[in-house]
C-alpha cells in the first residue's frame, strides 16, 4: 500500500525548468519576467506584497490585498485565483498539480535577490 503514496509523492517533486517552460507557454500572453503587460511582472513574486508591483495598476480586489506572496499562497492562487482573493480579474488557473508545483518553483527561483 506505500507504494501508490510513494508515486504520488514523487510525481509533486517541482521542476524548475519544466516549470519555466509552463510559464513561458502558458503565463507570458499576460505577463512577463520583467516588464508589466496585462499582468503584472513576475520576477520577484514570491515576497512581494500582493497588489503591489511598480507601475502596475491593479483591480480594486488585488490592490486591497493584504497578504505577501509566498510558495503556498502562489500554489492556492493558482488552484483558484477568484477564492485567494474574491474580485480579482485573472481568469486564468493551473487545474494540475504538477504545473502548479513546477511553475512556482520556477517563479521562486526568479524571485531569490542576485547572489553577489
Amino acid at each position: 500500500m506505500a507504494a501508490p503514496a510513494l508515486v504520488q509523492a514523487q510525481a509533486l517533486v517541482p521542476d524548475v525548468q519544466r516549470g519555466q517552460q509552463l510559464v513561458e507557454s502558458r503565463c507570458f500572453a499576460c505577463h512577463s519576467l520583467d516588464a508589466n503587460r496585462a499582468g503584472p511582472a513576475l520576477r520577484g513574486v514570491v515576497g512581494r506584497k500582493a497588489g503591489k508591483a511598480e507601475g502596475y495598476f491593479f483591480s480594486e480586489a488585488m490592490a486591497a490585498a493584504t497578504h505577501t506572496w509566498t510558495v503556498a499562497g502562489l500554489k492556492a492562487w493558482l488552484t483558484n485565483p477568484e477564492k485567494v482573493v474574491p474580485g480579482q480579474e485573472m481568469n486564468y488557473y493551473l487545474t494540475e498539480a504538477q504545473d502548479r508545483e513546477d511553475v512556482v518553483a520556477y517563479l521562486a527561483s526568479v524571485s531569490k535577490p542576485a547572489q553577489k
